[in-house]
Order: structure tokens, then C-alpha cells, then sequence
């Protein structure tokens, strides 16, 4: 359970990094569940799947992502559904709540790139601003020279900003330029094994992998049970929800 000074830091920057949640035996057992299902999903890859889950747009064998590992994969589930994991949630959030989305990214050396400054809740839609909640597992040590996330603090307590997608990356949602200019981010390293909880509303992004070692990291998106997503500026399915309370 977080502190009430952990509650405080939360609500004033609208993240929070808790080390050492996961031992590095179920981070090994997650790491090497990764290596299994990327050789399964690039032995099946189709074109269009090219643009989104490959780095550089499909140009490279190099993934960059895989979606919904806490539906797909066992071993993530059991990760989403951790009870300490859980209770952090619950206490951010609210009780009753599932993982309606939940991503793997790679970040791999020197050739991962960077995710640029967004918001979760635009991508999301919800109809309570404060009923999502991302959990973000540093699977390796996440660094600067790696590419750990970077924060605009107290973003959480502003509106949800307009967001663009460039025109060959409509997955790619984010805040344009000049809107940025009235945020700092800080940057955020988290250890392997340790979590970065951040409000839907707080901006985020992260840099390029420029290191020779891995960003690996998977990141839960958690609702509370009694929210939906009414204006997602993605689509998600409902069917691949997974309930954890």
C-alpha cells in the first residue's frame, strides 16, 4: 500500500515510481515469455501489421511492440493481477477494476526509437477522467540512455489537450509542438522490476534507445469497473478485456 506522502506526490505530478514490486525471477519468467511470443507473432506477421508493430514503419525485422499481453499471455495476467499491484490500483483509482488494454514495448539497442509527448486519456476516452490508470513495468533498467518515460509534472490537474497523428503514423497520437512549450518534461528512471503509475491525464513520452542494452517494459492500462470509454481516439475491444477485481 502507498504512503500518504506517495498519495501526495501522485495527485501533485501525477506519477509515481514504487521500486522493486516484482523479483527478478518473475521479471526473467516475463522476459523470456517476451522472446517466445515475438518469434510466434513475426512467424505470422502480415503487411498492414508491418507499419504497426515494427520499428522504422516495417523496414526491419525488429518489433516494438506487442498488444494485450495480460489477454493473450498467462504470465502477464498473473502480472496485471498481482495483489500488490492490485491494491496500489485500487487505491489510485478506486475499487473494482479490469485491464481494458496492455502493451509490451521493446525498445531495443540503438535502434529503438521515441514515443512522443501525449496523454493516455485522449487515446482512451473515458467518461471519468480519473478512472484510468497506467502501470508501467520496467522489465530492464529503464534509463535516460535508454529510453525511460519523461513526465510533464502536474499535467494530471490540466485538461486533456488536442492531439494529432502524423500522416503515415496514425497509430502515432500526440500533442503538437506549440502546446508543449509550457511543459518541462523530467525524465523518470525506473530499476528492473520496479513500476511508474501515471494519471491518464499526465503528459508523457519517451527517447530513443542511443544504449547498447534493451528497454524492455509492459504497461497496463487499468478502469475502474463502474467508468467506460465513451471518445477513445483508438478503437478498443471490449471482448479482450480482463477483469482483476
Amino acid at each position: 500500500m502507498l504512503t500518504e506522502s506517495q498519495l501526495s506526490t501522485f495527485q501533485e505530478t501525477g506519477h509515481l515510481t514504487v521500486e522493486d514490486v516484482f523479483t527478478q525471477e518473475e521479471i526473467a519468467k516475463a522476459l523470456h515469455d517476451i522472446e517466445l511470443w515475438s518469434e510466434e507473432f513475426l512467424a505470422q506477421m502480415s503487411e498492414e501489421q508491418r507499419r504497426w508493430f515494427l520499428e522504422g514503419g516495417g523496414t526491419a525485422q525488429t518489433l516494438r511492440k506487442l498488444d494485450n499481453p495480460a489477454y493473450h499471455r498467462e504470465q502477464f495476467q498473473q502480472m496485471a493481477k498481482h495483489p500488490d499491484v492490485v491494491a496500489i490500483v485500487e487505491q489510485l483509482i478506486g475499487s473494482g477494476v479490469s485491464v481494458f488494454f496492455s502493451q509490451v514495448f521493446m525498445k531495443p539497442p540503438e535502434v529503438g526509437g521515441p514515443k512522443p509527448v501525449h496523454q493516455d486519456n485522449f487515446y482512451f476516452g473515458p467518461n471519468d477522467l480519473d478512472a484510468t490508470l497506467t502501470v508501467w513495468i520496467a522489465l530492464d533498467e529503464a534509463t535516460i540512455e535508454n529510453g525511460c518515460l519523461y513526465y510533464g509534472d502536474g499535467s494530471n490537474q490540466r485538461e486533456v489537450l488536442e492531439h494529432f497523428a502524423p500522416e503515415d503514423e496514425p497509430f502515432n497520437l500526440q500533442v503538437p509542438a506549440d502546446l508543449m512549450k509550457q511543459f518541462e518534461m523530467t525524465p523518470a528512471p525506473v530499476p528492473s522490476g520496479g513500476i511508474s503509475f501515471h494519471h491518464g491525464n499526465t503528459l508523457h513520452q519517451s527517447s530513443s534507445n542511443t544504449s547498447q542494452r534493451p528497454r524492455r517494459a509492459v504497461a497496463f492500462h487499468y478502469l475502474r469497473n463502474d467508468a467506460k470509454l465513451t471518445k477513445p481516439g483508438l478503437p478498443y475491444d471490449p471482448d479482450i478485456v480482463v477483469k482483476v477485481s
